[in-house]
């Protein structure tokens, strides 16, 4: 799992690129220093934990009081380090900024071996908070304080007897973001990649001296991450009413992650990070128990997720933002992307999305998209994308910051740079929709006059009706067997064989009723006697060879089987070629996630209520 999550970490930092503007030149190697700190910070919603984080501060030669440089702050995704950040630190230092990377708190002990060992001090203390503000948010407002100028923070020890001299080599600022002057003020932006990503929205909503943030292949919120449901949305992005079906292999490899090889190479160090919960903060082994067993997390577990999560205070993130989005992604799926980008819209925040083909599920990018050890203009979209936006907000440089949405079209052939291969949109969404009606077994674009049912069965305990590819190593496992349901355990309605192309681009939208005698007795007790199914797309290839879009599947805990209701599945950019079909599949299990408790039978009725609105655009 250290593997799998630092080969997609180190990914996502080594290739962006596409708009160079009128930025200033980007020298493709220059001098630079890099010296290894221990910063003493104390985090906790009291203040009063005391954790020591380890960090590399990678700072031009040139860079000193006379002539300052603006800053980046930069940590790990799961399961990293300080150490995976070299090379990003060491292109943007020779672009002229000064770069500190750290390790996140509960992370960074191991060396990587295997079994991993510990270095004494190598690592960051404390446990894994999840990038809760008050623990996360409150650490990395701290190490902008140091790069500030603040004295007291920064120690050339992991005992903090040996203190640092104070940084005066990065530019200031007259006041933050809400107008107050503060004395240690740094010109900083934030950049990172998944548990890299969210932490900078924990330390703006922290600290308004952060000025811009490029947050990659993160969560909205962590409920709909690791518990999703589809439908009940209470109307506020990826949140819901009811609790969904827990990811399995997810969150077990995350898990395996945390606490064995961080949390026992810490523990060496810091015995009470095994305590009570193995390196992690104490809500989280409950909350991982309890949705093994029910299928669902609890509602005390649900608040902790939702606290550590973007979506619980974005209304106090002000700052430029550059979100990007793995359309190959079944940890962090782009609906997350979407609910962020639309709740910063709404509060008028200067903010702009890329689609990019790359994320957990898939963590090499497309050649030309993005290396963020190389800056020279012109190799690589999002690189380009990212040069321009911090030279534009940091460096106050007349840059083109590109349009407001991009997506990649794994159809469109392209040599060099990935440019071609990206549609622009300055709105979002783009284009309009295509309406399919399920009729008996078949997907129609009129309604059908008259149309039967299907019928299928749930499983007990939630077990797998479906092959799908194991979502944490789909990538480095490809399933050696077809996508296929087990007969009886799922519903499917076909297009016919499309005449021309069809292109998707967004959350595809299904409008269901169903019938199911014993949820409808059930239900009441709660998630345990909910109706839990899945809905997925696949793509039929003229030899019958199907296969979903990305692993892309919409869990749905129904809350009640009497009533119609409305699932939004995760976003998708796929074209359906001439001659293929469109499947939609309604399943009883799924391989990757905890199906419902109690095995039922669903009945599904074609006609004019039932329908499948797709997002299209030419």
């Amino acid at each position: 799992m250290k593997r799998l999550v630092t080969c997609i970490t180190a990914a996502s930092f080594a290739a962006i690129g596409g708009l160079a503007g009128a930025a200033p030149s980007h020298a493709d190697t220059a001098a630079y220093t890099q010296q290894t700190l221990h910063f003493a910070v104390t985090v906790g919603p009291n203040n009063d934990v005391k954790c020591d984080i380890v960090g590399d501060l990678y700072l031009p030669t040139g860079a000193s009081s006379a002539n300052p440089v603006p800053a980046i702050l930069a940590t790990n995704g799961f399961g990293g380090s300080k150490d995976d950040l070299a090379a990003e630190g060491k292109a943007f230092a020779g672009d002229g900024y000064a770069f500190l990377a750290y390790s996140g708190l509960g992370f960074g002990s191991a060396d990587g071996l295997t079994p991993p060992t510990f270095t004494p001090g190598s690592g960051s203390t404390c446990q894994i908070t999840l990038d809760d503000p008050d623990w996360d948010g409150k650490a990395g407002s701290q190490l902008v304080s140091y790069l500030g100028g603040a004295p007291g923070i920064a120690y050339l020890d992991s005992a903090h007897t040996q203190p640092a001299p104070a940084l005066t080599a990065v530019t200031h600022k007259a006041h933050d973001h809400n107008g107050v002057a503060q004395q240690y003020d740094p010109v900083v932006g934030m950049i990172g990649g998944s548990y890299g990503g969210e932490i900078q929205f924990a330390v703006a909503e922290q600290d308004a001296r952060v000025d811009t943030i490029v947050p990659m292949i993160t969560w909205n919120d962590l409920n709909y991450s690791l518990d999703p449901n589809n439908t009940a949305s209470t109307g506020s992005g990826v949140q819901t009413s009811t609790p969904g079906a827990a990811k399995l292999f997810w969150a077990a490899g995350f898990s395996a992650e945390g606490a064995i090889v961080d949390g026992i190479a810490g523990a060496q160090a810091q015995p009470s990070r095994l305590l009570p919960c193995p390196n992690f903060a104490a809500w989280v082994c409950p909350a991982l128990a309890n949705a093994v067993v029910t299928g669902a997390l609890d509602s005390t577990s649900a608040a902790n997720l939702h606290h550590a999560s973007v979506a619980s205070y974005v209304q106090n993130i002000k700052i430029p933002t550059l979100l990007m989005q793995g359309q190959n992604d079944t940890l962090f799926n782009l609906n997350e992307a979407t609910a962020t980008y639309q709740a910063l819209k709404a509060n008028h925040v200067p903010v702009k999305m890329i689609w990019h083909s790359w994320g957990h599920s898939h963590g090499t990018p497309a050649p030309g998209e993005m290396n963020l050890a190389d800056l020279t203009p012109g190799q690589t979209y999002e690189t380009d994308r990212v040069v321009a936006w911090f030279d534009h907000y940091l460096k106050g440089a007349d840059t083109n910051l590109g349009p407001n949405f991009a997506y990649f079209r794994d159809w469109v052939s392209y040599s060099g740079n990935a440019a071609p291969a990206y549609a622009t949109s300055n709105q979002f969404p783009v284009g309009g929709t295509n309406r399919y009606y399920l009729g008996t077994n078949a997907l129609t674009s009129t309604a059908p006059l008259l149309s039967g049912s299907q019928t299928f069965l749930t499983t007990v305990a939630g077990l797998p009706t479906s092959t799908n590819p194991l979502d944490v190593l789909s990538a480095a496992l490809p399933l050696p067997i077809p996508e296929i349901d087990l007969n009886g355990t799922s519903a499917q309605w076909n297009t016919a064989a499309l005449s021309s192309p069809l292109t998707v681009v967004g959350s595809p939208v299904v409008h269901l009723s169903v019938s199911d005698p014993l949820a409808a007795l059930t239900q009441g007790t709660g998630p345990i006697g909910q109706l839990v199914v899945f809905v997925r797309l696949q793509d039929v290839a003229p030899n019958g060879t199907a296969s979903d879009i990305y692993g892309s599947i919409a869990p749905i805990r129904v809350p009640n089987v009497n009533a119609p209701f409305t699932v939004t599945m995760p976003g998708i950019v796929h074209q359906f070629a001439a001659g293929h079909t469109l499947r939609l599949i309604v399943a009883g299990g799924s391989t990757n996630y905890r199906g419902g408790t109690i095995p039922t039978t669903v009945t599904i009725t074609g006609g004019a209520g039932q329908t499948l609105d797709l997002p299209t655009t030419p």
